[in-house]
């Protein structure tokens, strides 16, 4: 019954808005959906769609994760061209769905997200999908997790994980005790800001004015490491928790990663080769207990955004996913 009510209420917001050219252009387009009122004022959350020329009901959602938005519009491509309908949402308070005195990224619950997903599918459902991929990065790996183990959607056929945010990339003693405190006080004091490092090497090897070949907005992503809220370090440990705790995730997952975590402030060589965010080893053991069907994929010399990798390492992540999804 509630998910009834959550379509019924999303869909009066989708027909109100209309679809306007997006700023990747040849062909993408976007629409703002209001999702109300929160602690921060008016949020809303971005869809973005390329439809194929294929037509069809199947189609591809992908969530982005942390310091990021929707830009990959090669991948988008690839799901087009092999007759996937794509769609992506820029969830509240990023990218697109920026607005005026939001700060950006802040997030007390994970939950939050939902009606973003949710508000997206109700557009899909609205354009004629019924079978629906959904895919995510980072900590829109977390997100998409956390969203399937509690409130999925039966039109999501299957899971695609892209270096999720399982764990935190620290020692035993800052996962297990301080981000534990930190994530309380953000009950109490939700906007106490906490440093996030200084490092730019992974910026670095995006970058195609550094040592990467990819454009984007380093407003939405920004090259230097922005600070976080306490409230926001609690979201994603709670999300994390309950997913390490008690995940039961339904449909097939495929789990995607570097087979190398790499270190430093200062960027090398060895950061075109590897995770410069997370800790694969974290990913492997915690994603492989996410459902009864889970297909983990190792991609040798991935970056943390395997998209973003460079081209051997890409096609090996998209033929891994073009595997999968075709099999399900």
């Amino acid at each position: 019954m509630r998910r009834i009510l959550l379509i019924l209420l999303a869909l009066p917001l989708t027909l109100m808005a209309q679809w306007q050219p997006d700023i990747l252009g040849d062909g993408y387009q976007m629409r703002h959906i209001d999702q109300g009122h929160d602690y921060s004022g008016d949020v809303r959350s971005t869809v973005v769609r390329k439809l194929s020329p294929c037509g069809g009901d199947r189609a591809v959602l992908y969530v982005h994760g942390y310091n990021d938005y929707f830009f990959q519009d090669q991948m988008g491509d690839r799901f087009v061209d092999s007759c996937y309908n794509f769609y992506a949402v820029d969830l509240r308070r990023y990218g697109r769905s920026i607005m005026p005195g939001q700060r950006k990224f802040d997030v007390r619950d994970l939950r939050e997200y939902f009606a973003d997903i949710d508000s997206a599918l109700a557009v899909m459902r609205a354009d004629g999908i019924k079978d629906v991929v959904l895919m995510g990065h980072s900590t829109g790996g977390l997100i998409t997790s956390y969203y399937m183990n509690n409130q999925p959607d039966s039109i999501i056929s299957a899971l695609v994980l892209n270096s999720p945010f399982l764990d935190w990339n620290m020692g035993a003693f800052t996962r297990n005790v301080a981000v534990p405190v930190v994530g309380a006080i953000g009950k109490l004091i939700p906007g106490m800001m906490i440093g996030n490092g200084k490092s730019t090497a992974y910026g670095e090897s995006l970058l195609a004015d550094h040592h990467g070949e990819w454009t984007y907005d380093t407003d939405w992503k920004t090259f230097y490491p922005e600070k976080v809220t306490s409230a926001w370090i609690g979201a994603i440990d709670r999300a994390q928790g309950n997913l390490q705790k008690h995940a039961d995730i339904k449909v097939p997952v495929l789990l995607m990663h570097s087979d190398k975590s790499v270190y430093g402030d200062e960027w090398t060589p060895e950061f075109q080769q590897g995770d410069a965010v997370l800790n694969v080893e974290h990913i492997s053991r915690i994603g492989k207990k996410l459902g009864d069907d889970v297909t983990e994929v190792v991609i040798p010399d991935g970056l943390h955004d395997l998209i973003l990798s460079s081209p051997e390492p890409r096609e090996a992540a998209y033929e891994a996913i073009f595997d999968f999804i075709s099999d399900k």
